[in-house]
């Protein structure tokens, strides 16, 4: 009884097969291709097959994934081009990856990815990000991929008529998409709650339609659909076994309405692809999408005799012609729109865009200014649509505005400077428009604070006016021989006036410059108890400076970066300085008496050229090689001068650590610790190679090899190739050397990083770790 019971659905197929047979009109055939997150690539082999074997659906309807697979398809691409599509395309960076740091302004390239969390303040109270994903790139795919299809309004016009299923998270209720840009159907069929943005649409908010009807063959149903192909990925209500962890139970508590319906539109398929008992991956599982793709292969080879036996039969009747509809390389834009982008912020878009009417653009151009508008730091994400309109070929451009007033923060670690909090404010337009104002508070056992004020103007917003107040109160340890001698209270403030003229906005700038720096050092232990090994009661140095710079910032991500270039060249006069400094128990002029210095040194000039170049080697390797040099080129000693030399030391460069300082005249240098080597000239090379094994992994040896002077400049040239000092216990030119490797993990939290390096003259082996973002200079 039981084998004759299995042989009841073929034979209510064969039934089925024989009454399309009969009918004089072609029957209308729909697929509808369910939801499922990554395990929607197993949809893609039923399409093929469909090519295959000629069968072209009269209507897809799809929630999704299978939105997004079905959405593609009804445009005209065949199974094969969406395979490769699907598994070519960088699913790590769809998914919550940002722009590149090419194409942030570079006015604001020193801020981007520099906090973990921000949030806007929308009157008076804190807004959070309502998904935890970037979309941008996401929506720029889509874009991307339905461009054949922009002019298109009407869905039933596609190649393969449409319907993209998604949810009205304000009434409750499915809304079936029919109509308008299907860029913006796909991305709101599959728009998960808490993981995208939900996507504004008339006057209420779309979301994922699987949270109402995640398979849907009752609509193709009640639409009149003679035959249903339905491919099922969603699997529907788990198992008690299955629902052990709370993630699991959240997600069957959000699909519990749609997870209801299942069982039923599973029945009314008329061939059902069921790919779940072939499945081994979960719906966030993007990367493995080759081997979806495969596992897809097994339900719909299962199903090949029924698709075969309903190919026979479409035979007999004129099908619909599947493919992309032709269109021009390249648009020219009669009109651009720009909406919900406030005048503040207007021609500063259109300068960084400068997408222009009357101009040829590909998508990708259009995608490349639109990326170039997000380089801002002003938007949540920037949309496109376009169309004709009278004939008159338009582009909308949408934005998605960060509100006037940001709270940005992040936690970091790092074995020089302790455990802090970053607490960040920024404000724009505050004052006048185009502007930005900046204040970040590291909240520390050794605390540093800055604030900033940005201005961009011109016709194009090429230049930019910045002055910014730099504070650190800091532990500054001093080394003898390698070993720590001595601990100092350290307060550093420098205020910095800078006018920039961008040569190109998204990668260089020159700039003239002026700026007071002020430095002071006090004994933690008063001298008269325990002395210190500089004999120093009290040391300040200030110094105000005028100067020339040139950076050119080609690199791809502000972390760990694979291809790119950076160089910056610095020309610094010092136009006043002065020395107070008082020191105990000098020998003379009279023993026992402190030494009260007060003056200036000789004038000085400083020169440095930093430079630093990744070299793609593969997907896995990036090759680094870098350069720096700098100088300071001393005045002659007049009648009353204090000798820089001696007197000068905060007006010095500083060498030492994995972590870019604030200063500007600091240089990292593992197997150093922070700041342990103060130096007047200094030329440097260095290389690596980042391996990226796996995941977010990486390790870099590394090989660190300088020259370094402390006094005269001539006598620097003249022994740096050569240099015979001892850079630990000599004032001579010498040479320094460092190896080591440095493993990190891009984290949650920022980079992780843990450096193990060796270094010349003292033989030590030091060890470094650091986590989170810290506390950077601002170019």
């Amino acid at each position: 009884m039981k084998k004759y019971l299995l042989l009841i659905p073929s034979i209510l197929f064969c039934l089925s097969i024989i009454q399309l047979h009969a009918q004089d009109e072609k029957p209308k055939v729909a697929l509808v291709l369910s939801g499922g997150g990554a395990k929607g690539v197993a949809h893609i082999p039923l399409l093929q097959t469909l090519d295959s074997l000629g069968i072209v659906p009269d209507i897809i309807i799809g929630t999704s994934m299978g939105g997004v697979v079905g959405g593609f398809y009804a445009a005209g691409y065949s199974g094969d081009s969406i395979a490769n599509i699907a598994q070519n395309a960088n699913w790590t960076e769809l998914l919550g990856g940002d722009i590149s740091l090419n194409d942030v302004s570079m006015e604001e390239k020193s801020e981007f990815k520099r906090h973990l969390i921000d949030f806007d303040i929308v009157k008076g109270k804190p807004k959070l990000n309502s998904g935890l994903l970037k979309d941008q790139k996401l929506r720029e795919f889509i874009s991307l991929h339905t461009f054949p299809v922009y002019n298109i309004r009407d869905f039933d016009n596609f190649p393969i008529p449409y319907r993209a299923m998604t949810t009205d998270i304000v009434n409750g209720k499915e809304i079936l998409l029919d109509k308008g840009s299907l860029s913006l159907a796909i991305r709101a069929t599959m728009s998960i709650p808490a993981v995208f943005q939900p996507v504004p649409y008339e006057n209420t908010l779309l979301v994922d339609g699987g949270v109402m009807n995640n398979f849907p063959v009752d609509v193709a149903k009640q639409m009149g659909y003679d035959f249903i192909i339905g491919s099922d990925v969603g699997g529907g209500l788990q198992s008690k076994e299955k629902l052990q962890s709370i993630s699991a139970q959240l997600f069957q508590a959000a699909m519990l309405t749609s997870n209801l319906k299942n069982d039923d539109n599973r029945a009314n398929c008329d061939i059902l692809i069921d790919h779940m008992p072939n499945l081994t991956y979960s719906t966030g599982d993007f990367v493995n999408a080759p081997e979806i793709f495969i596992q897809g292969k097994i339900g719909t080879n299962l199903q090949l005799d029924k698709l075969t036996a309903l190919a026979n039969t479409l035979k007999t009747y004129p099908q619909r012609k599947h493919k992309l509809p032709e269109t021009e390389k390249e648009i020219i834009l009669d009109s651009i729109i720009y909406q919900n982008i406030s005048d503040a912020n207007l021609d500063l878009v259109k300068a960084r865009t400068d997408l222009k009417e009357g101009e040829k653009y590909t998508t990708q151009d259009i995608i490349n200014g639109i990326d170039k508008g997000m380089g801002t730091n002003l938007f949540n994400q920037i949309t496109f649509d376009g169309g004709n309109n009278n004939g008159k070929k338009e582009l909308k451009l949408t934005g998605d505005e960060r509100s006037q007033n940001i709270i940005k923060g992040s936690l970091h670690y790092d074995t020089y400077r302790g455990v802090g909090l970053l607490v960040n404010y920024t404000g724009r337009n505050i004052i006048g428009k185009s502007s930005r104002i900046l204040a970040t508070v590291d909240i520390a056992e050794q605390p540093r604070f800055r604030l900033q004020y940005q201005k961009q103007f011109g016709k194009k917003k090429s230049w930019w006016w910045r002055s910014e107040f730099l504070g650190e109160f800091l532990d500054q340890k001093f080394y003898l021989e390698g070993e720590f001698a001595d601990d100092m209270n350290s307060r550093f403030f420098q205020y910095n006036n800078q006018i920039n003229k961008n040569l190109n906005s998204h990668h260089s700038y020159i700039g003239l410059e002026l700026s007071f720096e002020s430095s002071h050092l006090d004994p933690k232990i008063n001298p008269d108890i325990n002395n210190n090994t500089l004999n120093l009661r009290h040391y300040n140095f200030n110094n105000f400076e005028f100067g020339f710079n040139y950076v050119f910032n080609k690199m791809n991500t502000v972390f760990f970066p694979t291809s790119g270039s950076y160089f910056k060249a610095g020309l610094h006069r010092s136009v006043i300085n002065e020395v107070d400094a008082e020191f105990v128990d000098i020998d003379e002029p009279f023993p026992g008496d402190d030494l009260i210095v007060k003056g200036s040194t000789n004038d000085f000039t400083k020169i440095n050229f930093d430079f630093e170049k990744r070299l793609f080697i593969s997907e896995k390797a990036t090759g680094i090689i870098g350069a720096n040099a700098a100088f300071i080129i001393q005045d002659e000693l007049k009648q009353d001068d204090l000798e820089f030399s001696v007197y000068g030391y905060s007006g010095a460069y500083s060498i030492g650590g994995t972590v870019v300082s604030p200063r500007k005249s600091s240089y990292t240098f593992p197997g150093f610790h922070e700041d342990e080597l103060f130096f007047s000239q200094m030329m440097r090379l260095n290389l690596g190679l980042q391996v990226n094994p796996f995941s977010k992994f990486y390790f870099t040896p590394h090989v660190n090899l300088a020259t370094v002077g402390f006094n005269d400049f001539d006598e620097y040239i003249d022994n740096a190739l050569s240099p015979k000092g001892n850079w630990s216990e000599s004032t001579d030119p010498s040479g320094i050397f460092s190896t080591g490797i440095n493993f990190a993990y891009h984290s949650l939290l920022g980079p992780v990083n843990f450096d193990v390096s060796y270094v010349n003259d003292i033989n030590k082996v030091r060890v470094f770790f650091s986590v989170g973002i810290l506390f950077n200079r601002s170019n």
